[in-house]
C-alpha cells in the first residue's frame, strides 16, 4: 500500500471541547473526538448534530436576491404568464428541475420544463431555448444548477421580453448575467449560512420561500421533496454539513419510507426494495441511473420519470433509463481502457508531470467525466479527458483531494470558449489547435501549486482505540453518524499492535483477499475484519507478528460467533508494536 497515514491528536483546547460534550456522547471518548473533528464545539451543536430537525434549516431568505426571486414568480403567477423551468442534463439539474415544477406544479398550471440537449445544445443556457421559449410566449425562466456564467444568453433573452431568475451553485466570474434574481450561496458577499447547497437545494429554499411569502402551511407538500434533494447531495458530492446534513437525513428518511413515484421505480430496478438505502447507494446505484438519460440520451426522460403520477408509467420509464445505464457502463468501460492504453503508451502524458491531459475526438461526450474521475483515481493527479463536439474540444476534469481545479483551469480561460464547476470537477470546451498549450499552461498550474501530498493517496485517521472500545454501543453512536459525505465521512479508526487469533485465511477468487479474526491485548475479544487485496500480508499475519490496521467499523448482519461487527481495513502496515 502507498497511503500515507494521518493522524492530529486533539489539541489541549480541543481536548477541553471533547470533555464539555462527552455527556452528549454517552461517555464515550472516541465519539467526542469524532465530533470535534467535524466542527462540533458545544453541548447543543452536538444535540443538534445527533438529532437534527426541519426547523434547524435556514431561513431562505438569508440569500442574497430571495426576496427579488420571490416577487418576480408571485408577478408572473399573478398575470398568468408562461413559466419555463429549465436546468442542467445532470442528477443535480433534473431532480432540481423536477423539485421546483412538482412544487408549483400545485398551485400554478400554466408551467412547462425544458432540459437542454448534451449533443446540441451543451452545458447551460442556449438560444435555442431561448429561441422556444420567445416561439411559446414564456415569459419566466427558473434556471437551475447552471446559469451564473450566461451573461451574452440572459442579454439576448432580456432582448426578447424574458426574465430569468438564476438558481445556481457553481462559482460566478466577477460580471453577473443581468437576470431579475441570481440566487447563489457562493455569490462574492454572500453571507448565507450555507455554502455549499447543491442546484438542487437552491431550488428547494426557493420554493420554501416561495411557500412562507404566499402563507402556504402545508409543510408536508414542500418537505416530501427532500428525497430528491438528497439524491442531488449524494450525486454532486457537496459537503453533508449543516444545512446539507438536515436535508439530506430527511430526504433519506422519505427515500426509505415513501420515495415519489420515480425514485420508487428506480430502486426496484436496482433491487433495494425493502433495504435501508444509503448515501453510499445513491451514489453509485440510483444516481447513475439517473445521469444516464443525460449521458446517453435527453435528461428531459429523467425528469419524466421524476415528475411521473403512475406508478406503472413510472417502472417503464425507469426501465428505459436503466438500459441507458447499462449502455453507459459498456462505454465507460471501453473509453476508459482506451484512456488509460493512451497514458501507458505515450510516457510524456505523465512522465514528469504533476497532472493529465488525453483527448480524442471519437470519445462519447457524456462518458468523458466518468473517465476524468478513473484516471484521477488511479494516477492521483488531477486529471482532464477531452473529445470532439460540435466544433470544439470539449471536456470534463476532476481533481485529488485537497486540490482546487477550479483555479487550475481559470489561469487558462484566455484559450478557453466556456469554463464552470466547483473545486474538484470542471467542463470545458476549447479550440482544437489550443489543446498543446492549455496541456502546457495546465500542468505549470498544477505543478506550481499542487503539494506533494496531495499526489498520493492519504487516509485520514479520526482516532486510535483498542478492541475494548469496540462495542455494540460504540456501534450505536456511530450510526448517529448518518449521512456519510464530504465533510462527514465515515469514520476511520487505527489499532496498534493487533495479531492473528490463529484461524485467518486467504478467501476471493484468486485468494486476494484476506479474512481476519484478530486480538489485541485490551481484551479477550475476538474480531471479525475483511481486508480486500491485501494477500501480500498474509505470511505476516499468520505468524502471528502483530500489525497495525486502519479501518471503518461496520455491522453485519451475523457471524459464526454471533457477533455483528466488522471491521473493514483500509491498509495495513507491518507494527513496531511487540
Amino acid at each position: 500500500m502507498t497511503n500515507k497515514w494521518n493522524y492530529q491528536p486533539l489539541t489541549q483546547d480541543q481536548a477541553d471541547l471533547a470533555k464539555d460534550i462527552l455527556p452528549e456522547c454517552g461517555g464515550h471518548k472516541c465519539v467526542a473526538e469524532l465530533l470535534i473533528r467535524r466542527g462540533v464545539e458545544s453541548p447543543e451543536e452536538a444535540r443538534k448534530f445527533f438529532s437534527p430537525t426541519i426547523d434547524d434549516l435556514h431561513d431562505p431568505f438569508l440569500m442574497k436576491d430571495m426576496e427579488k426571486a420571490v416577487n418576480r414568480l408571485n408577478a408572473a403567477m399573478g398575470a398568468k404568464q408562461r413559466i419555463m423551468i429549465y436546468g442542467d442534463y445532470d442528477v443535480d439539474g433534473v431532480t432540481a428541475v423536477a423539485l421546483v415544477y412538482k412544487y408549483l406544479q400545485n398551485y400554478y398550471s400554466n408551467i412547462e420544463y425544458y432540459i437542454p440537449t448534451r449533443y446540441e445544445e451543451g452545458y447551460g443556457i442556449s438560444r435555442k431555448s431561448i429561441d422556444y421559449a420567445k416561439e411559446n410566449d414564456v415569459k419566466l425562466i427558473i434556471v437551475l444548477d447552471c446559469g451564473i456564467k450566461a451573461v451574452e444568453e440572459i442579454a439576448y433573452a432580456k432582448e426578447q421580453g424574458i426574465d430569468f431568475i438564476i438558481c445556481d451553485h457553481h462559482v460566478p466570474d466577477e460580471v453577473l448575467p443581468p437576470a431579475v434574481a441570481i440566487l447563489n450561496p457562493k455569490l462574492p458577499g454572500s453571507t448565507y449560512p450555507c455554502p455549499h447547497l447543491s442546484g438542487c437545494g437552491v431550488g428547494f429554499k426557493f420554493m420554501q420561500a416561495f411557500a412562507m411569502s404566499n402563507g402556504l402551511t402545508n409543510h408536508n407538500e414542500l418537505e416530501s421533496l427532500l428525497d430528491l434533494v438528497a439524491v442531488s447531495i449524494a450525486a454532486d458530492i457537496v459537503p453533508i454539513v449543516g444545512e446539507n446534513r438536515v436535508m439530506a437525513q430527511y430526504g433519506l428518511k422519505r427515500i426509505n419510507s415513501n420515495p415519489n413515484l420515480g425514485l420508487r421505480s428506480i430502486i426496484r430496478l436496482c433491487k433495494l426494495t425493502n433495504k435501508t438505502i444509503t448515501i453510499s447507494d445513491v451514489i453509485f446505484k440510483i444516481g447513475p441511473r439517473i445521469n444516464a438519460s443525460g449521458r446517453m440520451q435527453s435528461g428531459i426522460e429523467a425528469v419524466d420519470l421524476l415528475v411521473c403520477r403512475d406508478l406503472h408509467d413510472a417502472y417503464e420509464k425507469g426501465k428505459d433509463i436503466d438500459q441507458y445505464n447499462r449502455d453507459r457502463k459498456e462505454l465507460d468501460k471501453r473509453i476508459t481502457d482506451e484512456a488509460n492504453a493512451l497514458v501507458e503508451h505515450n510516457i510524456n502524458i505523465v512522465h514528469g508531470k504533476k497532472s493529465i491531459v488525453v483527448y480524442n475526438k471519437d470519445w462519447h461526450k457524456g462518458i468523458i467525466g466518468i473517465v476524468a474521475s478513473r484516471l484521477t483515481e488511479l494516477y492521483y493527479k488531477p486529471s482532464v479527458v477531452l473529445t470532439f463536439s460540435n466544433g470544439l474540444a470539449t471536456g470534463s476534469s476532476r481533481s485529488v483531494q485537497g486540490f482546487d481545479i477550479y483555479s487550475a483551469v481559470n489561469s487558462t480561460r484566455d484559450l478557453l470558449e466556456n469554463f464552470g464547476g466547483h473545486t474538484y470537477a470542471v467542463g470545458l470546451s476549447l479550440k482544437e489547435e489550443n489543446i498543446p498549450q492549455f496541456t502546457e499552461r495546465f500542468e505549470e498550474y498544477v505543478a506550481s501549486h499542487i503539494q506533494p501530498n496531495q499526489l498520493s493517496p492519504q487516509i485520514e485517521i479520526d482516532s486510535v482505540i483498542s478492541f475494548a472500545d469496540i462495542t455494540p454501543e460504540l456501534v450505536s453512536w456511530l450510526k448517529k453518524f448518518d449521512p456519510y459525505g464530504p465533510g462527514n465521512q465515515k469514520p476511520v479508526f487505527c489499532s496498534r499492535g493487533v495479531i492473528d487469533f490463529g484461524t485467518s485465511k486467504l478467501v476471493g477468487k484468486n485468494l486476494e483477499h484476506i479474512k481476519l479474526e484478530l486480538e489485541d491485548n485490551s481484551t479477550s475479544r475476538v474480531i471479525n475484519a475483511i481486508a480486500f487485496n491485501m494477500a501480500p500480508y498474509f505470511e505476516h499475519i499468520h505468524a502471528h507478528k502483530p500489525i497495525d490496521i486502519c479501518y471503518t467499523i461496520e455491522q453485519t448482519s451475523s457471524t459464526r460467533r454471533g457477533d455483528s461487527i466488522q471491521l473493514m481495513i483500509k491498509d495495513i502496515r507491518l507494527s513496531d508494536h511487540s
